[in-house]
């Protein structure tokens, strides 16, 4: 399990085809301090396991599905990733429950550059928006945010300098595409609702209220409380 609190930017050094396998090997400093072989830690939202060890670098064998759904697939020799260690047992936490299973990639729509901070305007896919609601929390890239705004489509987040200049997302420009997970808290909810009512988790989901709108006691009656 993750918080979502990136704890240093690493670099992708190369990739090895190993059957149908890819083995990554990083360059991390923080992540590294403690690590042993079997540990996991997230990239850029991706939990990943060390396969070998060499410090600076290590090695993480990626399967061929993981590569298509997320973005590690078009990480090339020089990218920037956003590294966390899994949480240890006492430590702070920081963000929200992340962890590190990726439930679609979204795509940057907009920026919006403010005074103090900037605001990133993003599309999602069905794996992800009807769990996403205003306040709630969402990672992307592995970073735990809040959202700010959401509708049937997609979702803003505002980011602080301090977010910018210790992630990648200070880097992204519109267009480019993000790995995203939901609040894992809302999905249990939804498949709370979906067992209650007798429907698959994704159609209580297609049909709860859309992002933003707020939970009415006309649904909830509808969908077996009250």
């Amino acid at each position: 399990m993750f918080t979502g609190i990136v704890e240093e930017i690493g670099t992708l050094e190369r990739v090895e085809q190993r059957g149908n396998l890819s083995r990554l090997w990083f360059r991390g400093a923080t992540v590294l301090s403690d690590a042993r072989l079997g540990d996991s830690i997230a990239h850029n939202g991706v939990c990943l396991t060390i396969a070998e060890l060499k410090p600076p670098l290590y090695g993480c064998d990626v399967m061929a599905e993981t590569l298509r759904v997320t973005t590690l697939g078009a990480l090339r020799a020089g990218s920037r990733v956003n590294l966390e260690r899994a949480m240890a047992a006492g430590g702070r936490f920081g963000g929200h429950i992340v962890q590190g299973h990726v439930d679609g990639v979204g795509t940057i729509e907009r920026i919006d550059r403010l005074d103090q901070w900037i605001v990133y305007r993003l599309s999602a896919p069905d794996t992800v928006q009807p769990y996403v609601v205003r306040k709630g929390s969402v990672t992307i890239d592995g970073i735990s945010l809040t959202v700010v705004d959401a509708d049937a489509e997609g979702f803003t987040v505002s980011l602080i300098p301090h977010t910018l200049g210790v992630t990648t997302l200070g880097e992204r420009k519109v267009g480019d595409r993000v790995n995203l997970e939901a609040d894992v808290l809302a999905r249990y909810v939804v498949a709370t609702l979906a067992r209650l009512s007798g429907r698959s988790a994704d159609e209580s989901a297609a049909t709860s209220p859309q992002a933003g709108s707020g939970m009415t006691w006309t649904w909830l009656a509808e969908h077996g409380f009250g």
